[in-house]
């Protein structure tokens, strides 16, 4: 079974590439958006959630357009492992998620996903040769409805302006200093330019 447009060797090269080593939690994606796009509409402009930041969204960013940059992706981080592929302006979609009772039947694929033994104990060739003849059987399927909030589209940042206490650009929305200077900032302390 094909992975979008790869085989499944080919598949696992490209998550290399793109996620710098072979992360089964994007190889279970890989299967995960094939089977979320067999049950959507021929034609349908869609926008995908992903109900955790984990793996899921660099399968959805490889086997489609939607991207977090460009807002076709966006993470809700519920804790499951699942993705909502939705109609962008109504909301009707479809859900794959990986199923606890259909990973039973694989030892090694239940036995990451409930994470039974640490990493370096687990058998990775036996994880991707379970997985790959796996293939769609341990997801569920969903139809669903995407709330309102979610559906709206990104707004544009607007303006822009100079921070008068940092010097840098920011969107004037956020008011008479960029959010950083505001108390927002992710760091501990800014530093001097290098």
């Amino acid at each position: 079974m094909k992975i979008g447009d790869y085989s499944f060797d080919e598949y696992i090269e490209e998550v290399k590439s793109f996620h710098g080593s072979v992360a089964p939690g994007m190889i279970i994606g890989g299967y995960m958006v094939v089977l979320a796009k067999e049950n959507l509409p021929d034609g349908e402009f869609f926008d995908v959630i992903c109900e955790t930041g984990h793996c899921l969204p660099d399968s959805v960013q490889i086997l489609t357009p939607c991207t977090i940059g460009n807002g076709w992706l966006k993470i809700v981080d519920t804790g499951r492992y699942a993705m909502t592929f939705y109609e962008k302006y109504g909301g009707e979609g479809v859900r794959v998620f990986l199923d606890p009772d259909r990973v039973k039947g694989w030892p090694e694929i239940n036995s990451w996903f409930f994470k039974l033994k640490p990493k370096r104990e687990q058998d990775m060739q036996l994880l991707l040769e379970q997985i790959r003849e796996a293939g769609k059987a341990i997801f569920s399927v969903q139809r669903v409805r995407v709330k309102p909030d979610l559906i709206k589209k990104k707004k544009s940042k607007g303006s822009i302006a100079i921070c008068p206490q940092c010097n840098e650009a920011y969107p004037v929305k956020d008011g008479e200093h960029c959010r950083a200077c505001q108390g927002d900032s992710p760091y501990l302390q800014d530093k001097k330019v290098l």
